[in-house]
């Protein structure tokens, strides 16, 4: 049985930069006769002028998607902005066409694209509830079922009989969110809208989403909140200019996304006029972070694996060298630190020049700022260099344990691999 419920076959969008829109068609033709006979726009506002539309006023907003989703499936949607996130949402929602491919969609599709979509102000919020039922195609004898648990979870209360034109935003998409979920679509497409909402309204949210893929619907999610895509979603795709750039395990995309996959020489640090702490002078030149996939980053996922290096140059042989790593937080309290002495069984004998690197295959740091002391002492203790804080990175939460469920930085500095038992006397 084939349970794909979306299907993006090469899907492009592209915007024309300019075009005219004004309230009425006759603005519209008025302002495109001017601008044909490169006249001034009589409907644009005082000193605002336009260039001329041509071939170039064009903006590939997607360029050739593709990806399948199937049913019951959680899909987080990431990107920076103007990746194109927002347009393939309108596109599934039917907001707006493709320019270019094919998109099935097999099911009822509810959105919540931005605060009040669907949503008629002058009209009551019940009154909203039941247009917005109606425009899902359900009945009203469907909708009056779920009513009482919409306008629960909406939590605005006294206003349901109060025009929606005088509602917050908040409230407008708690009550959105809150007709979207529970009128039962058979697929659910959130934007970032809910960063709108309380801290407690979008747990309330994500729980109602997780609810929804658990009851076998579909739901996909952008959103910026990578510690929130990470617990919910099952996978993640990752648009990047408008192109697919990568999809699969949430871990590793968000990881992919958090390091940009490329190598911004900002990340590669010149330490060698830095304040030292002992040492010879500036035999370290220049130091950076690396990634489990080795791209130059200095945002990494909790969990991920992390290789720190330096590059460094001596006028001297370094003998016996001893090559150190301290990981500090920002309070330059030492968490742990690694050097080859003491994790190699063999020593090196002498060396001038060359590359140090110091990789920890899962990174046991919790969600925040850290910074990197690096040194070199030779015959173990005579110091050659040493920087403290020389360069920092940031961890952002990560499912370290594969439960769907983020580590708490309450619990401890760092996390631990390991198991709980419980065993019953009984």
């Amino acid at each position: 049985m084939n349970d794909t419920v979306i299907k993006i076959d090469n899907v492009s969008r592209v915007h024309l930069l300019g075009v005219i829109s004004h309230i009425t068609l006759a603005r519209d033709l008025q302002s495109w006769w001017a601008r044909l006979r490169d006249r001034e726009d009589p409907n644009l506002p005082i000193d605002v002028k336009l260039p001329r539309l041509s071939s170039d006023n064009r903006f590939l907003a997607l360029d050739n998607v593709s990806f399948d989703v199937k049913q019951g499936e959680i899909v987080g949607i990431i990107g920076r902005n103007g990746a194109g996130k927002s347009t393939l949402l309108k596109i599934l929602s039917r907001v707006t066409t493709p320019t270019k491919g094919e998109v099935k969609i097999k099911g009822r599709v509810a959105s919540l694209l931005e605060v009040g979509t669907g949503f008629h102000p002058e009209l009551t919020g019940r009154e909203n509830v039941y247009l917005n039922g109606a425009l899902l195609g359900m009945t009203k004898e469907e909708i009056r079922r779920k009513f009482d648990e919409i306008v629960a979870f909406s939590d605005v209360g006294n206003f349901i009989d109060t025009p929606v034109k005088r509602y917050s935003s908040g409230m407008y998409v708690r009550l959105a969110f809150a007709i979207a979920a529970h009128l039962e679509p058979e697929i659910l497409v959130v934007d970032e809208v809910l960063a709108v909402g309380d801290a407690q309204f979008q747990k309330k949210c994500l729980g109602k989403m997780e609810e929804v893929g658990k009851e076998g619907r579909t739901v996909l999610f952008v959103s910026h909140n990578m510690p929130s895509l990470q617990s919910l979603c099952n996978k993640a795709i990752y648009l990047k200019d408008g192109k697919m750039f990568k999809e699969g395990n949430t871990s590793l995309v968000i990881g992919e996304y958090l390091s940009g996959n490329s190598n911004n020489d900002d990340d590669i640090v010149d330490v060698s006029l830095f304040t030292r702490s002992a040492g010879k002078g500036n035999v370290i030149k220049k130091a950076w972070i690396e990634d489990a996939r080795g791209n130059v980053t200095r945002q990494l996922l909790m969990g991920d694996g992390i290789k720190v290096c330096f590059e460094f140059s001596y006028i001297d042989v370094i003998n016996s060298p001893v090559f150190g790593f301290g990981f500090e937080d920002v309070n330059a309290q030492r968490i742990f630190s690694l050097n080859n002495y003491v994790i190699e069984s063999s020593t090196i004998g002498k060396i001038s020049s060359g590359i140090a690197e110091c990789f920890v295959p899962k990174l046991p740091l919790q969600p925040g700022t850290y910074k990197l002391s690096l040194s070199i002492v030779q015959n173990q203790n005579e110091w050659i260099d040493f920087i403290e804080r020389a360069i920092s990175f940031t961890v952002s939460p990560g499912d370290v344990y594969n439960t769907g469920k983020l580590f708490d930085k309450t619990q401890g500095v760092i996390y631990v691999q390991g198991s709980v038992t419980i065993r019953n006397h009984a």
